[in-house]
């Protein structure tokens, strides 16, 4: 039976990471992390779960963006397969005068991933699988379908994409045994957030190691020679057989960024993150020439474009997918593709509220149906706020563990949707009574 959706709810949902500096970096020194949120509904009862993550203030702006797709979705029939999918997608991204606001990049874009995601959760959980599941046991054609291939036809073009495709479907089964079997491997930002203490961030690192994980990445970009200490200090508390990702966050200019990581190097950093702007194509390209780290970065591209261009420009080692930026899954397949097509690694950004949930789908998949392979290939974990999720992460040995449930683990658990509701829930209302600083915010965002 045919699902129409007849419900569509979105929500402000904060929680105040702040408080503790969780998440704190050179850039980005007290976020909020957040959620805007969607929920569909169908005539049988099922729900589609999908958000837009940022760190606060303008959550409520992205809650605007996805309230006015609305009507592109309610009352309509639900997605259900690749072709509707698809068309989704389409229609959402394509719409000229929603479009004018981007193209295809910012709060629109990414209001449009956020449905796009939902509705990926709804497709999966009729077919009774989870989303990484779904995409690894559709045919070649059918994903190739999903792809919107504008702009790309110089990097990719669907026959490349039909190509790489079929090339990985042999093993298909076998490394969905394996995947089961052994999960996927992850690296920690939990150790390195900036706002950490020196005697805070040895401790997390020293758990990382006795937890598995052998990487963690620490927040960089503020003093040099506080830079120096902490590195200095993780490297020992670690050993010199686990990697350490340092991550600027975009905070550089391209001489700075090739200054800070000269005076890194000694310590041997596996990639620097982000080194300057996330739209600075060819400055990611002058440090990966320039400096003897390797260049990671992505979680802030806005669309597959600058992803084509970063790696056509050799500026980049690793990618950096992230589930809720650019335009949700049919987006990122595009990605995977690109990076497969220029043998790239694919590491994905996650953390926040939920990426971690959302985003090991598509690493998981990108394994068994794309790239075929998990070599020097890793999902970052941040431990934070996976409680408030219906069907949280699983990490055991340093690993992700493939989810079982069906659909997207989109889904947030109705009390934390209340409490944390902005800013009338009761976490919010609590710090309107108990913290000036807050409250004045809160007045100035309303």
């Amino acid at each position: 039976m045919s699902q129409t959706v007849t419900g569509f709810e979105v929500h402000d949902i904060r929680f105040p990471t702040s408080e503790q500096l969780d998440g704190s970096d050179a850039m980005n020194p007290d976020p909020d992390y957040s959620a805007a949120y969607v929920v569909l509904r169908t005539d049988d009862g099922t729900e589609g779960h999908g958000f837009c993550f940022t760190i606060g203030r303008g959550n409520e702006v992205t809650a605007a963006a996805i309230e006015a797709l609305r009507p592109y979705v309610l009352g309509r029939p639900a997605p259900h397969d690749a072709a509707s999918l698809a068309a989704l997608s389409t229609e959402l991204t394509h719409d000229s005068q929603l479009r004018w606001l981007g193209p295809e990049k910012g709060v629109t874009h990414m209001a449009a991933g956020a449905v796009i995601n939902a509705a990926w959760d709804l497709a999966a959980k009729a077919a009774a699988k989870p989303v990484w599941e779904f995409l690894a046991t559709m045919t070649p054609e059918e994903l190739v379908s999903l792809v919107d291939f504008r702009y790309l036809t110089d990097a990719l073009t669907p026959d490349e994409a039909l190509a790489i495709l079929r090339a990985a479907e042999p093993g298909r089964a076998e490394r969905t045994a394996r995947l089961r079997a052994e999960g996927y491997p992850a690296y920690t930002t939990s150790p390195g957030w900036l706002g950490y203490s020196d005697t805070k961030l040895v401790a997390l690192a020293e758990q990382a190691v006795a937890d598995g994980f052998e990487q963690i990445k620490l927040k960089v970009g503020g003093d040099l020679a506080d830079d120096v200490r902490r590195m200095k200090l993780a490297r020992a508390a670690v050993g010199p057989g686990v990697r350490i990702a340092v991550d600027a966050n975009q905070r550089w200019d391209v001489p700075e960024a090739l200054r800070r990581m000269s005076a890194l190097a000694p310590y041997t950093p596996h990639w620097i993150e982000e080194p300057t702007s996330p739209d600075d194509i060819l400055g990611h390209a002058a440090v990966r020439a320039g400096q003897p780290v390797k260049v990671a970065t992505g979680e802030h591209a806005a669309n597959r474009v600058v992803f084509k261009q970063l790696l056509q420009a050799e500026a980049v080692d690793y990618v950096q997918i992230d589930a809720a930026r650019v335009a949700g899954v049919n987006e990122n397949l595009a990605i995977l593709l690109l990076a497969a097509k220029f043998g790239v690694p694919v590491c994905p950004h996650a953390g926040g509220v939920g990426l971690c949930e959302l985003v090991q789908h598509l690493s998981m998949f990108d394994y068994i149906a794309v790239s075929g392979s998990q070599d020097d290939r890793v999902i970052e974990y941040v431990d934070h706020l996976h409680e408030h999720f219906a069907d949280p992460v699983v990490i055991t040995s340093g690993r992700y563990r493939p989810p079982v449930a069906p659909g997207f683990s989109a889904r947030m658990l109705p009390a934390s949707i209340a409490a944390h509701r902005y800013p009338e829930g009761p976490v919010w209302q609590a710090r309107r009574t108990t913290d000036p600083a807050r409250t004045e915010a809160q007045e100035a965002d309303a």
